[in-house]
């Protein structure tokens, strides 16, 4: 890879390993922020991190189509920063929040600029060649890792100096990436490369159109989106269901997540590597998805601490699925179409989070409140454990048969 590359590289990196540090960094505290405005137990408090989370993925929903066309017209570059400008202000109504409609505003907000990795990843597919482009994309699974292993410890500690101050820190990070974005991210998309925007094109329906017309995606993309359906039994349930289960304070689960951020940075950073080598990606792709399913299903029968701690080795070794799945899909794709296929993706995965978080949060609201008759706080993880191994078929008859197909012609 030539010089200019690795640097645009490492550029979009440090700027995404900001940006997620700004986003680890609340997480430990939102459960004790959303009890303290609504008066609610966790119980309560799960079913509005759902509400919130819900708000955030219809407005990306709505935005991340043109969002994406906005980036293949003028650039990723003045996207991806009004992006990171759109989560500092974020960040700023969540510190300052009277009640809990005011974190409902600034979740709003952040869906609107819409999540800086949408660009991030349309960034990448333009720097890449084909050999290098699970590599590539693992990059940014690392930056999420090494975001999550400062975040939330960091989180964890100023959350006992009281459930606002990591909006404040989240914020002027958010702020300070967008900042060293400006000064010293090159734009990646050249001009004679960009296209006309157009309306119809920048918007759900639009990009539903657009991933139709790539009818060898179609089975892959329905394999993502259950992926991304599952992945939210730990992304909007993990808090909940360990200070349910053992009683975590904001101390050890900013510690767990930011355990979970080291084993995610060495598998993206480091074993993707090996992978896409060794396996290929369609075999990573496999493998990974039952080591999801496998990870997922010892969570949700977990009986102590440890545990927890352990059975995240075979859920982060999943992670080797990611980068191999969005090689294949993003090398369908032309390089003026990338914004437009990455926008549409994040559309389909804001869809998910309109799903996810309201069918964990709840099902993990029904067996842990008082009058349930079954106690079972695992219900979400047993579920997309589930998800994984379906999505596993899927993508196995997708590629099978696209392998089938090319050998026959």
């Amino acid at each position: 890879m030539p010089s200019s590359r690795k640097a645009a590289i490492s550029f979009i990196f440090f700027t995404l390993l900001i940006d997620v540090t700004g986003l680890g960094l609340i997480i430990p505290v939102m459960p004790r922020l959303i009890e303290s405005l609504t008066g609610g137990n966790i119980s309560q408090a799960s079913q509005w991190g759902g509400f919130l989370t819900f708000a955030y993925a219809i407005m990306q929903f709505i935005c991340a189509p043109l969002v994406g066309n906005l980036s293949d017209r003028f650039g990723r570059r003045p996207v991806l920063l009004l992006s990171l400008l759109g989560f500092g202000a974020d960040y700023l109504f969540l510190s300052f929040a009277p009640t809990i409609g005011w974190l409902f505003v600034g979740r709003l907000i952040a869906g609107v600029t819409g999540a800086s990795f949408t660009t991030a990843s349309a960034y990448i597919a333009d720097i890449s060649t084909n050999e290098d482009r699970a590599k590539n994309f693992g990059m940014i699974g690392a930056a999420f890792g090494l975001g999550f292993i400062i975040g939330p410890v960091i989180g964890g500690l100023l959350g006992s100096f009281g459930p606002r101050i990591p909006f404040l820190v989240a914020a002027g990070l958010s702020l300070l990436n967008a900042a060293y974005g400006y000064f010293v991210l090159p734009e990646s998309l050249p001009k004679e490369s960009r296209r006309a925007f157009q309306w119809k094109r920048a918007n759900p329906f639009g990009a539903f159109r657009f991933l139709r017309g790539h009818a060898s995606l179609s089975g892959l993309v329905l394999a993502l989106i259950l992926i991304y359906i599952a992945a939210h039994a730990v992304q909007s349930n993990w808090t909940f269901f360990t200070v349910y289960k053992f009683g975590w304070a904001e101390k050890i689960i900013g510690i767990s997540l930011g355990m979970f951020g080291v084993l995610i940075a060495l598998v993206q950073a480091g074993l993707v590597r090996i992978t896409s080598k060794k396996l290929g990606n369609e075999k990573s792709v496999y493998a990974g998805l039952l080591l999801y399913a496998l990870g997922l299903l010892l969570f949700a029968f977990a009986s102590s601490t440890w545990m927890m701690f352990a059975f995240m080795i075979p859920y982060c070794l999943g992670g080797i699925a990611g980068p191999a799945l969005q090689s294949i899909i993003s090398g369908q794709v032309p390089a003026n179409e990338q914004g437009e296929l990455q926008g549409a993706l994040t559309s389909l995965m804001s869809g998910t989070s309109i799903i996810g978080p309201l069918v964990m949060t709840n099902l993990f609201a029904w067996f842990t409140r008082p009058s349930a008759a079954v106690k079972f706080a695992g219900a979400p993880f047993l579920l997309a454990s589930l998800l994984m191994l379906v999505s596993s078929v899927l993508a196995y008859r997708t590629l099978h048969g696209r392998k089938q197909a090319l050998q026959t012609a």
